[in-house]
């Protein structure tokens, strides 16, 4: 425990993982324990707080809709990076170029993709700049990528574009040069990749998704592992509803639909295609 954080007794830690799933649908482990209060002591001290009970009594009682954010906020895990797990990325490209063959006329050709917890935005782009990369056409194409998280935060950042140089170790040379230089070792997506990429801030367990899809692939990567199984079934569930007949979804390298996957084929490492046909929506 770091000096000037509150002690959190068994009965308050209840009471936070009860809160964070009433929330946001997570599960915290016992072993997140630390990670609680290390995080939400600073809001402890912000609103002058001498307790973990004062601080659930208050988010249950009085606090409005920003302070409830900033719980959930203060609690999510956001770890990402520039085509991490290369594969789906290579996937992606691949089924991208059958499906611009089978589109060649200028009113077939919509291209959408969703990454879901999208965190600071690092997938989306990839997503988009992976994709112009290998089909420079697409700029003349329909095409979006959507990016929604939970945390209102890391969609902020996402929706800027701009990271730190560090960002770019472990990159190729050509990947890194896709990017530009924006001062103070910083770096900054490109105005016609970010132009394409639509950010917003989406609870994927609680309350209504406002997309009708169809979407061409799915990327909600490391999120289910945050959920219980009940929750990951019907995320999965809702998740295929909205994707387009013979479409992707890829996931984390440690996730699979469980129960939620009698409507995929498993087709590659974490990757799943959707065999049962969606029910009838209008496209958005």
């Amino acid at each position: 425990m770091e000096q000037g954080d509150f002690a959190l007794s068994d009965q308050e830690f209840d009471r936070v993982k009860a809160r964070l799933y009433a929330e946001a649908g997570i599960a915290l482990s016992d072993s997140k324990r630390t990670l609680v209060v290390s995080r939400l002591s600073r809001l402890l001290r912000l609103l002058n707080l001498g307790s973990f009970t004062a601080y659930i009594d208050y988010l249950e009682r009085q606090a409005d809709a920003a302070a409830r954010q900033e719980f959930i906020n203060a609690l999510t895990t956001n770890l990402t990076r520039f085509w991490r797990e290369e594969h789906h990325f290579e996937h992606l490209t691949g089924y991208v170029g059958q499906l611009m063959k089978a589109r060649p006329t200028a009113s077939e050709q919509r291209l959408r993709i969703w990454s879901a917890g999208c965190s600071t935005g690092q997938e989306a782009y990839t997503i988009a700049l992976s994709l112009l990369e290998a089909y420079p056409e697409l700029k003349r194409w329909d095409f979006r990528v959507l990016a929604t998280d939970i945390d209102t935060r890391v969609v902020a950042e996402g929706a800027a574009g701009v990271y730190a140089a560090t960002e770019l170790a472990g990159l190729t040379p050509a990947r890194a040069r896709l990017f530009e230089p924006y001062g103070d070792g910083r770096i900054r997506v490109p105005a016609q990749v970010r132009d394409l990429v639509q950010f917003k801030v989406l609870n994927l367990v609680n309350g209504p998704w406002p997309m009708r899809g169809p979407f061409d692939a799915i990327f909600c990567r490391n999120v289910a592992i945050y959920f219980d199984k009940p929750t990951q079934t019907e995320m999965f569930s809702r998740l295929g509803e909205l994707l387009a007949p013979g479409a992707f979804l890829y996931i984390g390298h440690s996730e699979n639909p469980g129960s939620g996957a009698s409507r995929f084929r498993g087709v590659g490492k974490t990757v799943y295609q959707l065999t049962a046909p969606a029910r009838a929506r209008n496209a958005a």
